[in-house]
């Protein structure tokens, strides 16, 4: 069975082809005086941005006075070191990351958080469904190898022996699980689920945020010398990024409509994106969202990130957040 392209994961052979430069910096025009800032994304291009491609599309960064270009993240990519060394002003990550970039000598700061819950699942199929923590007992999980921490912290929060449970190493695809070659998969929620929906697979998803895996993804960084001296100019960013994120919300097939058009030669297929789009509303939007806004965190979701990022062996503090910047725009 032929699968869609899978949005984090579709054109990864085309980077590794050498093919990086077709994703050139996305520009708006604007006045030669107004600031020209750098974003750059965690991932390559998709509606996973949609938000983002928003706030580009509607000129909201340019009614800030910012011309911003927004970077496509990737395996050739990374955020951190771009953030690092001044070349974009803020990025995208996970706090695992950011926490990591850290521990070696990073001056990070998470100012926002996109994802009020891990979009880590476990895709099984309706026949065989893994609902629990407990159901994954006596089962084969195809995953990567390098992401066995974190099937191993889900194990410890819910008392599950990671011994008994056969890891099966995969390549990102649907198909060992529907060809039955595994009983389900680690995955992000928005990608190889939907990608079984889309070409008509039934399937079973149990996200690891709701069974006490805490740790935000889709963050946004900044460098503490970037708070320091360009606040002004971040404050103005993220104000923007939110009108996006909010736009997005209104309509969600609209922003897909958008990402498809911005980018025509990725093959993106219109569909998925669109199932995508609506999918990423149930890890973004939360009470504290409703209550405070896009981004918003709390120093218990804080605390809860901590303790999960503890089980990856990852020593943090809660100093890595800073909620200032949100406090100033939402006053």
């Amino acid at each position: 069975m032929k699968f869609p392209p899978i949005s984090r994961r579709a054109t990864l052979g085309l980077l590794a082809g050498g093919a990086a430069s077709m994703f050139a910096p996305m520009r708006f025009a604007s006045a030669q005086s107004n600031p020209a800032l750098n974003f750059q994304l965690s991932w390559l291009p998709s509606v996973q941005f949609g938000g983002s491609y928003m706030a580009e599309e509607n000129g909201y960064w340019s009614e800030k006075g910012l011309d911003v270009s927004l970077l496509p993240g990737g395996p050739n990519a990374p955020v951190e070191p771009s953030v690092m060394a001044g070349t974009s002003l803020l990025g995208i990550t996970a706090a695992d990351y950011a926490s990591a970039a850290v521990a070696e000598g990073a001056t990070f700061k998470i100012i926002a958080v996109a994802m009020q819950k891990n979009p880590f699942t476990i895709a099984s199929l309706p026949g065989n469904p893994v609902n629990t923590p407990a159901d994954l007992v006596g089962k084969k999980i195809g995953m990567a190898v390098a992401n066995t921490p974190i099937l191993a912290a889900l194990c410890a929060l819910n008392d599950v022996d990671i011994n008994e449970i056969e890891i099966v190493p995969t390549q990102y695809d649907p198909a060992p699980l529907v060809n039955g070659e595994v009983d389900c998969l680690l995955c992000w929620l928005t990608d190889l689920p939907i990608a079984m929906t889309v070409a008509g697979v039934e399937n079973v998803t149990m996200l690891l945020a709701d069974h006490g895996y805490a740790v935000h993804s889709q963050t946004y960084i900044v460098t503490e010398e970037a708070l320091e001296n360009q606040r002004a100019e971040i404050v103005a960013l993220m104000a923007g990024e939110i009108a996006g994120w909010n736009a997005y919300f209104a309509d969600t097939d609209a922003a897909a409509e958008l990402t498809v058009a911005k980018f025509p030669d990725l093959g993106l297929d219109l569909e998925t994106q669109k199932l995508q789009a609506a999918k990423q509303v149930d890890l973004m939007a939360s009470p504290l969202t409703e209550e405070y806004g896009f981004g918003w965190f709390t120093e218990e979701t804080v605390a809860e990130n901590i303790a999960t990022l503890g089980l990856l062996d990852r020593e943090v503090s809660a100093d890595l957040w800073d909620r200032s910047i949100l406090e100033e725009i939402y006053g």
